[in-house]
């Protein structure tokens, strides 16, 4: 490795010092902080140790003036300060490719990139210099020193630049081209280079050129071969893309050469004029690097401090148009809404009425909705807590402020079961408190839809619980100013629309535990609120894991639970996502149960039933028609049945973990106690480290950022959630800091201008049109 010279020590140091500068002078741009970069390169400056000396103790203005003087000591008097993008560390161009600039919206084939580029950006999904600017490397290589011969090891992957001193073409058998190529590096080593079957290299190869090859080394005593992977030919001028730098390595396609990719990127980067949709004041705000800087560094960092910061500002630039996009979608992004009293003493009035009182959680969320709905902006809010919660009973306390200020309310279920468990519930809170609660499902009378809707027509309703009938045509609201909705993914987001003429205040109910940081992208045009406890006194389902050849021993203690006057669950998985098989599936264990458990009276339910059947089904097994239910995961989000006290999940390792954790909740909903049990058809030590996890754990939200770590988001609502598939550099699971500070961003933007119209604006409002159109061309093939 060189030893670096006193030159590159001052540019190493002077950089953090820069980008501390620019971050306000919090001491994060070192980690560690700035004392750590003193000991590591300042040894050879001590007056700039000396200015910098206690920097951590320092308020702030004394922080910059300290910056100050230590960036003026490490500025040679001749040059002014480097800009945050540093042109000079870029790679060098031949001069016939400088000329003026373009927009990033330029199409690619009005450029000339050489014959065939045309049919290889369309092969990579490239159409725009926009486009070559955001398609990232997928990882990066430090070449920078390339190694010696002597240090390189059998089968590693190594990069090698030298000249090329020998040729030969061998053909061992018919059908068979083997290329070789001797290259000197220099230290004067020689390396065999070899190609399998590729004739079209044979020309490009003479010897005295200088090439770059990277492959698969092997060790031949002292003498190493290299089965070449990526081959690149260094020009007159000695500049290369490829080696003495960190190098971006990119998704490419038979017949695409890293080089060609590399090079396209660098006219882009020469192309586009500097620019930034994101003000120097927000950029300071948020400690961020301008584009331009960044566009560089992801592609062609001079180190890894540069590389870093450009990852941070585009991860954070990913989650502003993904939360601008959600927050934007629709008709209902920002507007004005009820405007209510929602008074302490009327929650305190409500709590009063109840047989219990509610957790700290409870509380907590519910002045949250309160402090919306006192608001004049629309509320639009996620209530989320797991399954027992009490979210329920928060949502009637809402309901209750509604009517308390003359309107009415609306709570909609995805099916007619659930609909009239919400509808008794409702009836227990609110009833004795002088509201009136009414019920409009399908499966009504004609006679009986039409009188309840006559009623609504005129407020003599002041809460209605129903399904998807709500939102028919048929129904006209005398005064709708709440509108709950539970488990809104079943339904979609364009069906809850249909429920919002008039503007009512809007809470989503979801028993789904979600983590934090997909609710607040999945969910982004909604605020959060998360009941985190459960009320004292449940008792926790016990969950136990087993192989499928204990499956005798499970049903052993399923039918000792039916002996003593209980109820179960048997829920089965599929491989495929097919209705027949679930059919077969779920009837051929219901068979197989009647044979091992013949003293059980056993039910089907699956998802070739009509609602109507399922929901006839599901109240059969709560008046205890049956003793066990065998299932598919349409009990998933299903009705209370007390009874119920043990689960049996066959194959459980088919399911995610957030699922399981959904289905253990339809048993322990009564006084006694209740199990889960896991049948594992699959014995990997990996399958039984995932599956623990449920085993030892009951918290939603533990499970659900296990499972969000080991599947990645997936898909939640009925309309997906655009912008989350389209994620390069994010990650969910660890971007929780970056989502909220992007969002706070996002709304503060939409705050002030919701249509993005003020000049200054016009480059944001173009990024997140190309970025919206590319997701939804996505969405269209």
């Amino acid at each position: 490795m060189p030893v670096p010279t006193l030159s590159e020590i001052q540019d190493k140091l002077r950089r953090p010092l820069e980008l501390e500068r620019a971050q306000g002078c919090q001491n994060r741009a070192v980690a560690g902080g700035m004392e750590k970069l003193l000991d590591n390169f300042a040894r050879p400056f001590p007056k700039v140790r000396e200015a910098l000396r206690g920097y951590g103790e320092m308020s702030s203005e004394e922080r910059g003036a300290a910056l100050e003087t230590a960036l003026t000591l490490l500025t040679p008097a001749q040059t002014a300060p480097r800009a945050p993008t540093r042109v000079e560390n870029r790679p060098k161009l031949p001069a016939e490719e400088s000329a003026g600039p373009l927009p990033p919206g330029t199409e690619l084939s009005k450029l000339n990139f050489g014959p065939g580029a045309g049919k290889k950006f369309t092969a990579l999904g490239l159409y725009t210099l926009r486009d070559v600017l955001h398609n990232y490397p997928r990882r990066h290589e430090d070449r920078r020193a390339l190694p010696s011969l002597a240090q390189v090891e059998d089968g590693q992957k190594v990069t090698v630049e030298g000249v090329i001193v020998s040729k030969h073409r061998r053909t061992p058998r018919p059908g068979m081209l083997i290329l070789e190529a001797t290259l000197e590096n220099a230290w004067g080593e020689r390396v065999k280079c070899t190609w399998f079957n590729q004739a079209w290299i044979e020309k490009g190869l003479r010897e005295g050129l200088k090439l770059i090859v990277s492959g698969r080394a092997k060790r031949f005593g002292k003498s190493v071969q290299v089965a070449v992977e990526h081959m690149e030919s260094v020009g007159e001028g000695g500049h290369s893309l490829s080696s003495g730098r960190i190098i971006g390595i990119y998704d490419a396609r038979d017949g695409i050469s890293q080089e060609f990719v590399r090079k396209a990127v660098q006219t882009a980067l020469t192309r586009v004029p500097p620019g930034d949709y994101i003000t120097a004041r927000w950029r300071t705000q948020y400690g961020l690097t301008d584009l331009s800087d960044a566009l560089w560094g992801m592609h062609f960092p001079h180190d890894e401090a540069h590389l870093e910061r450009a990852t941070a500002r585009l991860r954070f630039d990913e989650y502003l148009f993904l939360e601008l996009r959600v927050l934007l979608q629709g008709d209902d992004a920002i507007l004005m809404g009820k405007r209510f009293s929602a008074t302490d003493d009327d929650m305190q009035q409500f709590e009063a009425s109840l047989p219990f009182t509610f957790t700290n959680a409870q509380r907590r969320v519910l002045y949250e909705i309160a402090d919306d709905m006192r608001g004049e902006q629309q509320m639009a809010r996620l209530l989320q807590g797991d399954v027992g919660s009490g979210k329920t009973a928060v949502a009637a306390c809402a309901l209750y402020l509604a009517w308390r200020d003359h309107y009415q309310g609306a709570l909609m279920a995805p099916t007619e079961i659930l609909a009239r468990q919400h509808y008794a519930s409702l009836q227990t809170y609110l009833t004795p408190l002088g509201v009136r609660v009414g019920l409009l499902i399908g499966a009504m009378t004609p006679k009986l839809k039409a009188e309840v809707q006559a009623r609504i027509a005129a407020g003599e309703v002041d809460v209605v619980v129903g399904t998807q009938a709500l939102i028919q045509e048929a129904v006209q609201w005398h005064n709708l100013g709440l509108a709950v909705v539970d488990e809104e993914h079943r339904f979609g987001v364009m069906q809850r629309r249909k429920l919002l003429t008039g503007r009512p205040d809007v809470l989503v109910m979801s028993a789904t535990p979600i983590p934090r940081s997909l609710a607040l992208t999945s969910y982004g045009d909604l605020e959060l609120s998360i009941i985190d406890e459960l009320p004292p006194g449940r008792t926790p389902i016990e969950t136990k894991l087993i192989q499928d050849t204990a499956r005798r021993q499970a049903y052993g203690f399923v039918m000792k639970q039916i002996r003593e006057g209980r109820q179960a669950y048997v829920v089965t998985a599929l491989i495929e996502e097919s209705d027949t098989l679930e059919l077969l599936a779920a009837t051929q264990l219901a068979d197989d149960l009647k044979v091992l458990l013949p003293e059980a009276r056993v039910g089907l339910l699956h998802g070739r039933m009509s609602a109507v059947e399922k929901d006839a089904v599901m109240e059969q097994f709560r008046e205890r028609a049956f003793d066990v239910l065998v299932s598919t995961t349409v009990i998933e989000v299903g009705v209370d049945v007390p009874n119920a006290t043990v689960m049996v999940i066959e194959n459980a390792e088919r399911f995610g973990l957030s699922q399981l954790h959904q289905l253990r909740g339809r048993v322990g909903r009564g006084s006694a106690q209740s199990y889960c049990v896991l049948v594992a058809g699959e014995h990997s030590q990996k399958t039984r480290k995932r599956l623990k996890i449920i085993e030892s754990s009951t918290d939603g939200f533990v499970i659900a950022e296990a499972d969000l770590k080991l599947r990645g988001h997936g898909e939640l609502r009925g309309t997906r959630q655009s912008g989350l598939d389209e994620l390069k550099l994010g990650d969910l699971s660890n971007d929780l800091e970056i989502i909220e500070r992007a969002r706070e961003l996002a709304k503060y933007i939409l705050r002030h201008d919701p249509a993005l119209s003020h000049p200054g604006l016009a480059y944001l409002r173009a990024e997140l049109q190309a970025r919206s159109s590319q997701v939804a061309y996505r969405e269209v093939i």
